[in-house]
């Protein structure tokens, strides 16, 4: 009998989606199919409209849900950070374990976006957008010297630093994020 503490296994519509993001990452978006995803969670191609109205619905829903995530993630280590330094840090290591632990929705993220139907696009946009603000808003907190410009730019330039993980796989995760992190934490503080 499992413990309260273990987590519940992933549903099938989560099986699906971390399925078709290693595909989408491997193959590409239009180089996956229904049957392929289907198959990869041992169900028919067309079993899966029980769970998702197309591919594009898989992937629509793939990247609004992790901006999502990163989004809330971001915003409550901020509400809960003692300062504005433990802010950075926190938004830092948050960053950083997500690249490490989804290398392959950071790839699906950077290549398929613009699959995505209009109407996803602009909401993962819109969130994406609002991410970004979060960070610039705790780069001025915590260096009120960088104006607004280039905090945004800094803000893009640790994404492209974090998010070349899934490129990478020289050192192990825990050396890898410690590496990451010591490198983003001196961007920031290297920004007069």
């Amino acid at each position: 009998m499992p413990s309260a503490e273990q987590t519940a296994p992933p549903s099938r519509r989560e099986q699906i989606l971390a399925a078709a993001a290693e595909l989408f990452a491997r193959h590409g978006f239009h180089g996956v199919g229904i049957n392929d995803i289907g198959a990869a969670v041992g169900i028919s191609g067309p079993a899966l409209y029980r769970h998702f109205r197309s591919k594009d619905a898989v992937l629509g829903e793939m990247l609004t849900s992790i901006s999502e995530l990163l989004l809330d993630g971001a915003q409550s280590r901020v509400h809960t950070s003692s300062d504005a330094e433990d802010s950075v840090r926190s938004l830092i290591r948050w960053q950083v374990d997500f690249a490490l632990d989804n290398p392959a929705l950071i790839t699906v993220q950077e290549r398929d976006l613009g699959n995505l139907a209009d109407a996803d696009r602009q909401r993962v946009r819109a969130l994406q957008r609002r991410y970004v603000e979060v960070w610039v808003t705790t780069i001025r907190r915590a260096r009120p010297e960088v104006g607004e410009p280039a905090a945004r730019a800094a803000a893009h330039a640790l994404f492209g630093l974090i998010n070349s993980t899934p490129h990478s796989a020289h050192l192990d995760r825990a050396q890898m994020a410690d590496l990451l992190a010591a490198m983003a934490y001196a961007a920031v503080h290297s920004l007069t």
